[in-house]
């Protein structure tokens, strides 16, 4: 078992940034495929940006170009860079890990959050 904890979330005004990061108990990071999803009130929870085992990137349509997933295998940490925040933003952000290899273990953080108001 995995635990991972978020960090970094609050209240920005739009078009502002946020950096959260994502930190887990041990390295899995060679072994596991690094996510971060968000969910707002009322909607499903939708991914938004994973960095896979060997460094690829792949990110939700609405994010592109805003958004950076990055990681540091020193600290065990995935960071998610949040530049030209929108109020559509706004929403739990969680931290996921997934296993590469079979049985695929999955683990999630507590989630933080992100509002984007004036």
């Amino acid at each position: 078992q995995v635990q991972l904890v978020e960090s970094g979330g609050g209240l920005v005004q739009p078009g502002g940034s946020l950096r959260l990061s994502c930190t887990a108990s041990r390295p899995i990071f060679s072994s596991s495929t690094m996510a971060w999803y968000r969910q707002a009130p009322g909607k499903q929870r939708e991914l938004v940006a994973r960095i896979t085992s060997d460094g690829r990137t792949e990110y939700v349509d609405s994010v592109k170009g805003r958004f950076t997933i990055s990681r540091d295998g020193a600290k065990n940490t995935v960071y998610l860079q949040m530049n030209s925040l929108k109020p559509e933003d706004t929403a739990g952000y969680y931290c996921n890990s997934r296993g590469i290899q079979y049985p695929f273990h999955e683990n999630w953080g507590q989630g933080t959050q992100v509002t984007v108001s004036s």
